[in-house]
């Protein structure tokens, strides 16, 4: 009668950062009969649980150096992890060393972003992890707390985990060093010292990102789309919260971003924006939140249906009221008073967003062929200080007002813009045109005589005086425009036989 062979057990090697759930993951894994590694306060914690652990150093009979630089990285450790065990060779070495596999790596990696330097960064854990994940086909990796539950339930019921689970898991763990990795990389180029230091565009890009919301479809029905966030970063739609509505799609995201950040950069008075193709349809400054919406949507209503608002104020019923009588996809405000918000979740398919202030990017991206373009963000500072008076009459203290007003809206309209205001409303906005010409002409008959005595922006300059023309038949009487034109001269005079004020910034805001 040949001996009856007594399986080794199982073993698992833990060394986490993150110790949620660690605790009740090793219990569970000891509870099936595994043995289990640990090291520094990954084994200290589990110990002092009454968790039956292992220290690294005992297996090694090597004991940490340099400060805890070295502690895992020792052949006794790797071997075990990196063994492919339907090699014979591989089975063969780990016989002739004394070395029992390692069959579950448990480890995450301190969140380098929060607080780098050269002491943090971690050498044992990611290689721990990486070699784990290259030998998945028969060693489990798990980086994310969120996974033990269902690690564990596998094994309890399945007494193994499947080729799927540890190739999903694998995957992960490889995005995990790979983020790391990006923050390292992002704190060399940080660094004073460094020769990429006051470069924005670095030699080299690397994206960390994760998908954090599905979104109901993309631009189109036949599109998927969703949101991914930087990893280790948070922005404003992460703590946002969505008081009702149908799920968002990626547009209503587009859109809401550009609403939301047009509502933050148009001073610190009332503000309220209608947004529609990521693009102002409306805009204006009011006494309160309820008198800007109003003038705001007044600027174009028939764009302004099924539009995006956004509004820097806490939305009030004297706002609400208005609001819930026009097809509106999304509102945003940082607040809502109890009687404005229940009246607004009586429109069943109005998302209604709760929001922080947002923030800007430091880099525009776009995708091409073969990779991305890549730019740095457009940053307006609407100073009239920096901006120089090329007529020969001076704008009135209301015509300063209008013009700082409708530079800043015209800087978050596609190319080519014409906006033209009158007492810090939007009264009329021509967007996205081939030609200046067009873009004023179509502002004009939005405005429809509501710009007399207003001011008007454009984008860029002034090809030709016709422009400056067309903003003048509106009856606007103040221009803002960037300057740069070969024909300046022209254009200027123009203004002058006409009586305007006009001003150059001598910056550009184009936006494709």
């Amino acid at each position: 009668m040949s001996p009856v062979t007594v399986p080794a057990p199982r073993r698992a090697l833990l060394s986490v950062y993150d110790k949620a759930g660690i605790v009740e993951l090793a219990r569970g894994l000891a509870d099936l009969g595994w043995e289990l590694l640990s090291s520094g306060g990954t084994a200290s914690l589990l110990a002092g649980e009454g968790v039956p652990v292992t220290e690294v150093a005992e297996v090694t009979k090597a004991p940490e150096m340099l400060g805890g630089r070295v502690k895992t990285l020792h052949p006794v450790i790797h071997g075990g992890i990196l063994a492919d065990r339907s090699d014979p060779a591989h089975v063969h070495d780990l016989r002739e060393r004394g070395i029992a596999p390692i069959d579950l790596v448990v480890g995450n990696l301190y969140p380098f972003s929060s607080d780098p330097g050269i002491e943090l960064i971690d050498i044992g854990g990611p290689t721990m992890v990486r070699a784990a994940a290259k030998n998945f086909a028969h060693v489990g990796v798990v980086v994310d707390p969120a996974d033990y539950p269902t690690v564990l339930a596998e094994l309890r019921s399945a007494g193994d985990l499947s080729d799927t689970t540890r190739r999903r898991l694998a995957r992960a763990a490889f995005a995990h060093t790979a983020a790391y990795d990006a923050a390292i990389v992002d704190w060399f180029d940080a660094d004073p010292a460094s020769d990429t230091a006051g470069d924005p565009l670095k030699p080299s890009i690397h994206l960390a990102l994760e998908r954090v919301q599905d979104l109901r479809y993309g631009e189109n029905p036949h599109q998927v789309g969703a949101r991914y966030r930087a990893v280790g970063d948070e922005g404003w739609w992460d703590s946002a919260v969505v008081h009702g509505g149908k799920a968002m799609s990626y547009l209503n995201l587009f859109d809401t971003e550009a609403a939301w950040r047009l509502a933050h950069s148009l001073g610190d008075e009332p503000v309220a924006v209608v947004i529609k193709h990521a693009n102002p349809c409306g805009a204006a400054i009011g006494a309160d939140v309820a008198s800007a919406y109003v003038a705001a949507h007044e600027c174009d209503p028939v764009s302004a249906f099924g539009g995006i608002v956004a509004v820097n104020r806490p939305v009030t019923m004297a706002m609400a009221e208005p609001l819930s009588e026009v097809f509106t996809e999304v509102v945003v405000a940082p607040a809502y008073e109890p009687d404005a918000l229940a009246h607004l979740q009586q429109k069943a398919n109005l998302r209604i967003l709760e929001a922080g202030p947002p923030t800007w990017p430091e880099l525009d991206v776009r995708g091409i062929d073969g990779g991305l373009l890549v730019q740095t963000a457009d940053r307006l500072v609407a100073d009239p200080s920096d901006w120089r008076v090329v007529t020969e009459r001076e704008p009135t203290e209301a015509e300063w007002a209008d013009l700082v007003f409708a530079w800043q809206v015209a800087a978050r309209v596609n190319s080519n813009t014409i906006v033209l205001a009158r007492d810090r409303q939007a009264v009329g906005i021509g967007a996205g045109q081939q030609n200046r010409r067009d873009a004023g002409r179509i502002a004009a008959e939005k405005a429809a005589g509501r710009a007399v005595g207003g001011a008007c922006a454009s984008d860029a300059f002034f090809p030709f005086r016709d422009g400056l023309d067309a903003a003048a038949e509106a009856g606007a009487t103040a221009v803002v425009q960037p300057g740069g034109s070969m024909r300046d001269d022209e254009v200027i005079a123009a203004a002058d036989e006409q009586g305007m004020a006009m001003v150059f910034t001598s910056e550009r805001h184009f936006r494709h």
